[in-house]
């Protein structure tokens, strides 16, 4: 390795924004089994596809529904 490195003509990163970012959420059971039971299905891991769903409600602008009773 060298000591010094020369950083002047480097770039940004053109795809920094499409990187994730690590969080912690509590999820139901029942949720997690259900998106578990999809990446069976699918091929694709439970935790890309609740981002994926993720995805589709906010370019969607999809809103929850629901009565308190």
């Amino acid at each position: 390795m060298r000591n010094n490195y020369d950083f002047t003509n480097a770039t940004k990163n053109p795809y920094a924004k499409k990187l994730k970012k690590q969080i912690t959420i509590n999820i139901d059971e029942e949720a997690i089994e259900y998106f578990k039971a999809l990446a069976n299905e699918t091929g694709i891991s439970y935790q890309n596809l609740i981002n994926y769903y993720l995805i589709d409600c906010a370019k969607n602008k999809k809103k929850l529904c629901f009565e308190w009773k």
